[in-house]
């Protein structure tokens, strides 16, 4: 099997792509496998800047194929806040309790019709030598008012997902991939792959 590097600590990640890239006989690596050291400042404005920081930099570190994504909740009512501040949302220490907290006190007495919201994931592709590349995914969405479901990770618990009728966090990883905004990204990334290597 071949490996593709994928820039990301984040096990939730790592199943997302996985779903993808396995069947097609790729073996997912993450930073924990390969280079657990290795840490890229996000210094970017929006997630695309972001995603192609972490690809470049480590595809260059490892001179391998890396693909880095970077993806976060836009909310309507908060003038698109969190964004790509939606990790450290409530403080450096990434808690997603702590994140969500803050969330739905920032959202304290606003309807539901205007809790609309979305998922925003970014890709970067960067290969030694060639033109990096970038795919964006949403999943549109509303923020409920309390949590609700077993699966997921990060807001996923309060975003509810109309096309479903469920939250988030109530899908299997198969139906969350089949709708979610980085499941959109890595399809768009899928469409071209072939073209790409």
């Amino acid at each position: 099997m071949k490996d593709i590097l994928i820039a990301t600590k984040n096990k939730g990640k790592a199943k997302d792509f996985e779903s993808i890239f396995g069947p097609l006989g790729y073996n997912v690596k993450t930073l924990d496998d390969v280079a657990s050291h290795l840490d890229v400042e996000e210094t970017g404005s929006t997630f695309e800047e972001n995603a192609i920081l972490k690809a470049e930099a480590l595809a260059n570190e490892l001179n391998t194929i890396v693909i880095a994504d970077d993806s976060g909740l836009e909310v309507d009512a908060l003038n698109g806040d969190p964004g790509i501040y939606s990790a450290r949302y409530a403080g450096e220490a990434k808690s997603d309790d702590a994140n969500m907290d803050k969330l739905l006190a920032n959202l304290e007495g606003v309807p539901a019709e205007d809790r609309t919201a979305r998922f925003v994931c970014a890709i970067a592709l960067a290969q030694p030598g060639k033109e990096t590349v970038t795919y964006r995914g949403t999943c549109e969405g509303v923020i409920a008012k309390e949590r609700r479901g077993e699966y997921g990770f990060g807001y996923d618990p309060i975003f509810f997902v109309p096309v479903q009728n469920k939250m988030m966090a109530e899908l299997t990883p198969e139906q969350k991939s089949a709708i979610s905004h980085r499941g959109a990204a890595i399809q768009k990334l899928r469409a071209d792959w072939d073209g790409l290597n």
